[in-house]
């Protein structure tokens, strides 16, 4: 068979794109995504210049992105982390959706919208793109953070909703007892078949990972955990559920293993390549023509999105007991309409329910709300947080100094309780230490210690160099969560190659990638508990002081050796 080479043009078009898009994107200081989608605008048949001749082609390429994406969020999640927001999400996610389709019925009413355009409208609305969220916070190193938590949990239920609404959305106008009844057996259905799979995966699957790490063969590993995501994709498309959220089971199946870290050490390139093609893909899609034909209609929908979706989320969270803060920075992420919402708009269009400048102007109200999505989380929490320090009086001792420039000083990222007693230790031996934390009350502390401080997040550039690491003689990276301090390591080193860089890792999975993106020497807590206790153990049987140190040296050595041939 001869290869197609219009395709192989249009493939390196579309790379191309990604690239361009996520070079300007850097300079610009925004999210990758953002220039991907900016690319996929310059290259798609509705501006001049290159294009693609066939866009339909990159779709199922698209999906593989959105596969792989929701699988590594799967692996980077829990269990126990989904738990933690099962009320809000299982209870104020489906509220949230009606409030949002309430709202845009009244704004319809108000402007004069047929009331089955408004529904639609509202139910386009109410899916916050999973996809975009779950990018910008593990960009931002907040995955695992409260509100984070809790953003994840509302749309992975909002993706549940879409079965729902795909089946409601088609018989507005005829709704009738037969319609209930098909959507009570499609849920059955698809419980029918998830539940005994979801059974199967758990008890099955961490037997299959074994065997496979037994082998050491990367590629095998590479191969068996593609075939374990695609496949539990495949069989929730089959059951009617999204690909997505199959995707995130089978990552959620195999965080609860041993072999999660390193599965998504795998995964992580070849994941942002499929990714960026996704992007590029919504991206060819706009028509930048719409922004101009039909501004009030977009103009309501991005208000609906923006400032009535803000509301409801931060109303929703709030009654559920978190902190206000909190429901804000979650009502602040849920901002946006996503891929989901392009597959309902396409299904009210094909019932007749919706015309062309609907779905057109959805699109483009896709790209502009996470323009200002992206925005808003990024800049809102350090906005939130400078709001907060705001109301005490500013103790802290200036930084930097303003009587000369700092030097041989230490930057300290993180200051819980390790990075506490580390600052303990230094303030005993007289070494002179800035913290950069992202706690308000934390910093509140620090300030009224008259203790040098930083508020924000120690993996900002701007921050780091007004920490002056490039003339600090010693960073240590404290931070408890693996992504925000792979992402601080980094951005250290690309400021200053020559610092020593002290860091914490959980497992040696998370050692390895400290250590490849510049950590100096990275420390684990359960290496060291072990050496502690061995000699401890030792001592109390007598063994001569010299004969333990020997051991233990050997014991860390041996650990270090074992952490380098994995």
């Amino acid at each position: 068979m001869q290869p197609d080479s219009i395709f192989f043009q249009d493939l390196a078009i579309v790379f191309l794109a990604a690239v361009a898009g996520g070079v300007l994107a850097r300079i610009a200081g925004q999210p990758l995504i953002l220039g991907y989608v900016l690319g996929g605008i310059a290259i798609g048949p509705f501006t001049p210049g290159p294009t693609i001749s066939e866009s339909h082609t990159f779709d199922l390429f698209a999906e593989i992105g959105v596969i792989l994406l929701m699988f590594s969020i799967g692996l980077e999640f829990s269990v126990k982390d989904l738990m933690r927001v099962k009320w809000v999400a299982l209870a104020g996610g489906p509220l949230g959706i009606l409030m949002s389709i309430g709202l845009a019925v009244m704004a319809g009413s108000l402007i004069g919208w047929p009331t089955t355009q408004s529904i639609v409208i509202g139910a386009v609305i109410s899916m916050a793109s999973t996809m975009v969220l779950a990018r910008l916070l593990l960009d931002r190193g907040e995955l695992h953070t409260k509100h984070g938590r809790v953003m994840i949990g509302i749309t992975l239920v909002e993706d549940v909703a879409v079965v729902v609404m795909t089946v409601l959305v088609p018989a507005l106008g005829e709704f009738n007892s037969g319609r209930l009844l098909l959507i009570g057996q499609a849920l059955l259905k698809a419980f029918l078949i998830l539940a005994p799979f979801g059974y199967l995966a758990a008890k099955v699957i961490p037997t299959i990972m074994t065997h496979v790490a037994r082998t050491q063969n990367q590629e095998l590993f590479l191969l068996v955990t593609l075939a374990i995501s695609l496949g539990t994709a495949a069989v929730t498309q089959m059951v009617g559920l999204s690909l997505a959220l199959g995707a995130f089971l089978a990552g959620l199946i195999i965080s609860a293993s041993d072999y999660g870290h390193e599965t998504l050490a795998r995964l992580l390139s070849l994941r942002d390549a499929f990714v960026a093609l996704f992007f590029v893909t919504i991206g060819i899609l706009i028509d930048p023509r719409v922004i101009i034909d039909n501004l009030p209609l977009l103009a309501t929908i991005i208000a609906l999105v923006i400032v009535g979706k803000l509301v409801i989320w931060t109303t929703v969270v709030g009654l559920f007991g978190y902190p206000w803060a909190t429901a804000f920075l979650v009502g602040i992420g849920l901002t946006q309409i996503g891929e989901f919402s392009f597959v309902l708009v396409q299904v009210a269009k094909a019932a007749g329910h919706v015309g062309s400048e609907v779905y057109n102007a959805t699109l483009a109200a896709s790209l502009l709300t996470i323009l200002a999505n992206a925005a808003l989380v990024r800049y809102v929490p350090g906005w939130l947080g400078q709001r907060s320090l705001a109301r005490v009086p500013r103790e802290a001792e200036p930084w930097p100094p303003e009587s000369e420039p700092p030097r041989q000083h230490v930057v300290l990222c993180g200051f819980g309780r390790v990075g506490s007693a580390l600052g303990k230790a230094l303030e005993a031996f007289n070494f002179p230490y800035v913290v950069i934390d992202r706690n308000p009350d934390i910093i509140r502390r620090l300030q009224a210690k008259h203790t040098a401080c930083l508020y924000g997040d120690a993996s900002h550039r701007e921050l780091l160099m007004k920490a002056r690491v490039e003339d600090a003689s010693l960073i240590i990276v404290a931070l408890p969560e693996i992504e925000p301090a792979a992402l601080t390591v980094h951005r250290i080193r690309a400021v200053n190659e020559k610092v020593p860089i002290l860091a914490r890792a959980h497992g040696v999975a998370e050692a390895e990638r400290l250590g490849a993106v510049g950590a100096t020497e990275v420390i684990q807590p359960e290496v060291e508990a072990s050496a502690t206790l061995i000699r401890h153990a030792l001592t109390w049987f007598g063994v001569p002081k010299d004969s333990i140190l020997d051991h233990v040296e050997q014991y860390r050595r041996s650990m270090e050796k074992k952490r380098q041939s994995n």
